[in-house]
């Protein structure tokens, strides 16, 4: 077993990819460890054959831990249970999932961990945001991501939570992250005819790629209803802040890296045999809602 670590990363998002890359490089350096950063594209059977090229490489050859972004947080299982099986640490990065404990619980000496972002703060803030947007009340069109996803749930619980007591009428419509599915949904949600009786002050979408294809097919479709405040989530330097910045989005999230954090955790678990906790969570944080 090597002392070094792999990060494998795969998002829709390359910016974002590119910042993890670029925080676990950096954490390598600061603590002097070798990080081997690989990027699937977002590509889940690409990043399946490069987990399993460590996992079924001979014992010398294999790294301390794998630190892993995936689209879909449960669908690894497989390949991190080889991992731990291989005596390799395996974190996931930026989500949580149910198997994550029970590997704890079978490879008690093990680093199996999810560094991830607080979710829920994620829609406590949109909640804030859009206070300081539109009427108390006003109803909301809300751009949600899958709807079996962790993050997508948590977020929509803490927006809901924090509405709690200002009742607001909220019509979901869901996407899958990217701005073309937004682009897609938000389309065939027009074509209904009960859009005729909801008429939104304010578009809250969970991330800024799909705040972008939502906007383009209002623009398509309801021009009047593009020109709403919309917020998203992310803020990217380039994306959802830059947007935020020339007047395209009212608001966005700020997600921290994870890799950084992370590479820390196993850093620490290599060298001292500390377990780290089941779950590390980050504080997201609110990026400027223009008046």
């Amino acid at each position: 077993m090597s002392g070094r670590l792999v990060v494998s990363l795969t998002s829709a998002e390359q910016e974002y990819q590119a910042l993890q890359g670029e925080d676990a490089g950096e954490a390598g350096r600061r603590l002097g460890v070798e990080v081997e950063v690989l990027f699937a594209e977002d590509n889940a059977v690409r990043q399946i054959q490069q987990l399993f090229a460590f996992v079924h490489a001979p014992e010398g050859e294999r790294p301390a831990a794998l630190l892993v972004h995936t689209r879909v947080a449960d669908g690894l299982e497989r390949v991190a249970r080889n991992a731990a099986s291989a005596g390799i640490g395996w974190f996931l990065l930026n989500r949580t999932a149910p198997y994550v404990d029970a590997l704890r619980s079978e490879h008690a000496a093990l680093a199996i961990a999810a560094v991830t972002t607080d979710h829920v703060e994620i829609g406590r803030i949109h909640a804030r945001q859009l206070a300081k947007l539109c009427p108390e009340g006003a109803p909301v069109l809300y751009v949600q991501g899958p709807p079996d996803a962790p993050s997508a749930q948590q977020r929509l619980e803490g927006f809901e939570e924090a509405l709690r007591g200002r009742p607001r009428e909220i019509k979901k419509v869901n996407a899958d992250w990217t701005s073309a599915s937004a682009e897609k949904a938000i389309a065939a949600w027009l074509r209904l005819r009960t859009t005729d009786l909801f008429a939104p002050r304010a578009v809250v979408c969970q991330n800024d790629n799909m705040a972008h294809g939502a906007r383009k097919a209002l623009e398509a479709l309801r021009p009047e209803w593009a020109q709403l405040p919309f917020l998203g989530c992310d803020g990217l330097p380039q994306g959802g802040r830059r947007e935020v910045d020339e007047g395209r989005l009212a608001g966005t999230v700020v997600i921290p890296s994870c890799a950084g954090p992370a590479v820390d955790l196993a850093v620490a678990w290599s060298r001292t045999a500390r377990v780290p906790p089941a779950r590390t969570i980050l504080a997201p944080s609110a990026y400027p809602v223009r008046a």
